[in-house]
């Protein structure tokens, strides 16, 4: 061989080993290729902006983010959660009253669906602690961890408090997490926050159909007197009680007569949860179901108490449906098919795009 064919060959080599080791303008590297492998099939439709509430999939998840788009689900497929960690605001964490606050779970996805955004985390039961309506979750495929993050603000008043929360799937059932359905928080207000007057013309302007309130005392342990801008529906409260009665009938049982007092005690505290986004049992001054219905002058020797409050509101057979069906708390449909209680109030109050049922059970 001359010495120009070995020149010349060894040029080819170069060249070919130039190109073999540069990567072309614009790969990915090789995690980002495989989420866009992932990906790239779907439309980019499904995008998970929130500017009151944030979910994201962990870091050491690795794959998934916010604005990621997710394959279809097979017809079969299985949801169900692990807790994994508080990431914020572990259990018994202190606050002062009126605190704002972030809440976030870390959660693994053990089943076999892929969430998006048409998965949610909305508020259950006990205390809503100012919580909006539903939070998106993200992407989020078998196997892997996200974080959901919700903005609360703690309740004013000295004491533990706890609210919870599930995770509804696309059909509106509430997904399997552990041995439980909820996640929850718990907090220890150690101190209050003196409450701002209102304005004297914020008051002027509100709705005269926001003025209706019911007897009571605002503060104590008697009823509230609310003074937002609710509409009371009495259409609902029929609704409500000829679902329950009708239900009731299946079983031979009596219907449930409706007493004035306990109407009064059920109606107090729909306002007051309306108005103050309480949710819960206790109501804004401190007072249970009990003490309600004392205040009214009725007394009792047995007395308990459904709640509900949703976005978009639920008529009244839907309420007492989802009241029968609850796999958490078991007394919500006990309630409804006692043969301890003779006598029940109901309430309904709609404020803020959200309405809100009490019903009360009692006996003498």
């Amino acid at each position: 061989m001359n010495r120009t064919s070995v020149i010349r060959m060894m040029l080819i080599a170069i060249l070919l080993s130039a190109c073999g080791s540069q990567a072309p303008e614009g790969t990915a590297t090789s995690a980002a290729t495989e989420t866009l492998a992932a990906t790239s099939t779907v439309p980019a439709t499904e995008t998970l902006a929130t500017t009151e509430v944030t979910a994201t999939t962990s870091p050491e998840a690795g794959t998934a983010t916010p604005a990621a788009t997710r394959p279809p689900n097979a017809p079969d497929c299985t949801n169900s959660a692990s807790f994994v960690a508080d990431v914020t605001i572990p259990d018994n964490t202190e606050l002062a009253g009126a605190e704002t606050f972030t809440k976030t779970w870390r959660i693994m996805n053990t089943g076999t669906c892929i969430w998006a955004s048409d998965y949610t985390l909305s508020h259950y039961s006990d205390e809503i602690m100012n919580a909006p309506a539903s939070v998106p979750l993200p992407v989020t495929f078998p196997g892997q961890t996200a974080d959901i993050s919700v903005e609360l603000t703690a309740p004013n008043s000295i004491g533990t408090h706890r609210a919870n929360f599930v995770i509804q799937n696309p059909a509106g059932l509430i997904m399997s997490i552990n041995d439980d359905s909820r996640l929850w928080l718990i907090i220890n207000v150690r101190t209050t926050t003196a409450a701002t007057a209102a304005p004297t013309s914020a008051v002027a302007t509100q709705p005269a159909a926001a003025t209706a309130t019911t007897a009571g005392s605002s503060g104590g342990t008697g009823l509230v007197t609310a003074t937002c801008g609710y509409a009371l529906d009495q259409a609902k409260i029929i609704e409500v009680l000829n679902a329950v009665n009708a239900y009731r009938a299946q079983s031979s049982m009596f219907a449930y007569p409706v007493n004035p007092k306990l109407a009064q005690a059920a109606q107090s505290h729909a306002n007051d949860v309306a108005c103050n986004q309480l949710f819960g049992h206790t109501g804004s001054n401190g007072s249970n179901v009990a003490q309600r219905v004392a205040a009214t002058g009725y007394v009792a020797a047995y007395a308990s108490e459904n709640v509900y409050g949703s976005n978009p509101p639920l008529n009244g057979q839907g309420v007492v449906n989802w009241w029968l069906n609850d796999q958490t708390d078991a007394n919500h449909r006990l309630n409804l098919v006692s043969d301890t209680f003779i006598e029940i109030g109901i309430g309904y109050a709609f404020f803020n795009n959200t309405g809100y049922y009490v019903i009360v059970f009692a006996s003498p």
